[in-house]
C-alpha cells in the first residue's frame, strides 16, 4: 500500500470530518469492503451419522458429521460463501505414531469431500495437509526420538496430498511447516494428472498459543507432545516469514496464509506488498473463543467485534479469511 508523498493540507482549509460526517459519504469513500466472497468457513469434522457436537472451548462450533456437513454445505452456498476448508477429528483408536490413517482413502475427509462434492459440486474444499489429526504424539511430522524429521514427513505429505485430491478437494493447504514440501506436493500432483490441483501454503505459521482450542476440536491437546517451535515460526520474527513464502512460491504455490490472524496483520500486510500474490489469513480458534468469551461477558458487542476483526484483514490485505464466524458473518452481510 503506497502512502501519499504530500500532505493533504492544514486546518481549516482541510477537515478531514468532512468525510465522516453522514453514512452516504463514509460509505462513498470508505477504502475497503468485507462481503461473502472473503469468506472461508472452517468446517471441524467427526465421523458418523447426524453428529452435532459442540466444542467446549468453543462455543457455537461444532463437529459435524458428514451428512451434517453436506446441510451446512448447501446453507453456505445458498450465502455465497465460496469455499469450505476441512479438518478431521480422529478417534485415538485411529491415531498411529506414523499417522497412516492419513493416507486412507477411505478416511473422514476423503468421505465427506466425496459426499459433499456430490451435493453442492459448485462449493470449493480446502483440504488441510498435515499430520497432526492422525499422529498418537500430535505432532505435524514423524517422530525421531523427540526430534521431528523432516523430509521422511515430506513423502508422507506428497502421498496425503494425492489422496486429498483424488478425493475432490480443490486446494490442498499444506499447514505443517516441514521445509520442502510444496516443491514434493507439486511434484507429486503433476506427476498424478492433477495439474489443475491448487496449493494454498501455509507459509507463515507461527508456534503459537492461539491454537488451543483447534487442538481441543481435533483431539490433540491431549496427546501433544512438547511443543511445535522447532517447525512452526517464532512470533519474534518478521522477515523470515518473507524466505518462507518467497521459497513456497518458488516451490507451486498458488497462494500463501498467515496464521494466525489478527496477532500478524503486520505479515499480512507485508506479504501483500512484497510478492503481490493472493494471501489469505486464518482467523484461529483462539481468536474466535476470545470474542466469544468478551462478548457474553458484556466486554463489547459481539457482532460488532466480529465484523470489525473481519474487515481488519482486509484493510491489511488479506484477499480471503478462513474463520468458524464465517456463515454468522455471510448472513449479517446478506442482509445489507
Amino acid at each position: 500500500m503506497k502512502t501519499a508523498s504530500f500532505f493533504p493540507g492544514a486546518y481549516p482549509n482541510t477537515r478531514l470530518r468532512r468525510h465522516r460526517q453522514s453514512d452516504w459519504v463514509r460509505r462513498l469513500t470508505r477504502e475497503n469492503h468485507l462481503c461473502v466472497d472473503d469468506l472461508i468457513w472452517a468446517i471441524v469434522l467427526k465421523d458418523g451419522q447426524g453428529v452435532r457436537e459442540e466444542v467446549k472451548s468453543l462455543p457455537g462450533v461444532y463437529r459435524l458429521s458428514p451428512d451434517e456437513v453436506v446441510k451446512e454445505a448447501k446453507a453456505a452456498a445458498a450465502l455465497g460463501i465460496p469455499a469450505l476448508a476441512l479438518f478431521p477429528f480422529t478417534d485415538g483408536g485411529l491415531r498411529t505414531e506414523k499417522g497412516e490413517e492419513a493416507l486412507n482413502p477411505d478416511n473422514l475427509m476423503c468421505r465427506t469431500a466425496k459426499v459433499v462434492k456430490d451435493a453442492v459440486p459448485d462449493i470449493g474444499l480446502i483440504g488441510d495437509v498435515a499430520l497432526d489429526p492422525y499422529t498418537s504424539h500430535g505432532h505435524d511430522g514423524l517422530l525421531s526420538g523427540e526430534k521431528i524429521v523432516n523430509d521422511a514427513t515430506v513423502d508422507i505429505l506428497a502421498q496425503q496430498a494425492l489422496v486429498l485430491a483424488d478425493a475432490g478437494f480443490d486446494i490442498l493447504a499444506p499447514s505443517d511447516m516441514m521445509d520442502g514440501r510444496i516443491g514434493a506436493i507439486r511434484a507429486a500432483l503433476e506427476g498424478a494428472g492433477h495439474c489443475d490441483a491448487m496449493l494454498m501454503s501455509y507459509a507463515v505459521k507461527y508456534a503459537s498459543c492461539f491454537y488451543g482450542p483447534y487442538r481441543d476440536a481435533i483431539g490433540s491437546s491431549g496427546v501433544l507432545k512438547g511443543d511445535k517451535k522447532t517447525y512452526q515460526m517464532d512470533p519474534a520474527n518478521s522477515d523470515e516469514g518473507l524466505r518462507e513464502v518467497a521459497m513456497d512460491l518458488a516451490e507451486g504455490a498458488d497462494s500463501v496464509m498467515v496464521k494466525p490472524g489478527l496477532p500478524y496483520l503486520d505479515m499480512v500486510r507485508r506479504v501483500k506488498d512484497t510478492f503481490a500474490v493472493p494471501v489469505f489469513a486464518f482467523q484461529v480458534s483462539g481468536e474466535y473463543a476470545m470474542i466469544d468469551a468478551a462478548a457474553k461477558s458484556g466486554a463489547l458487542d459481539r457482532q460488532a467485534a466480529m465484523m470489525e476483526s473481519l474487515l481488519c484483514f482486509k484493510r491489511a490485505g488479506a484477499d480471503g479469511i478462513i474463520t468458524y464466524f464465517a456463515k454468522e458473518a455471510a448472513e449479517i452481510l446478506s442482509k445489507k
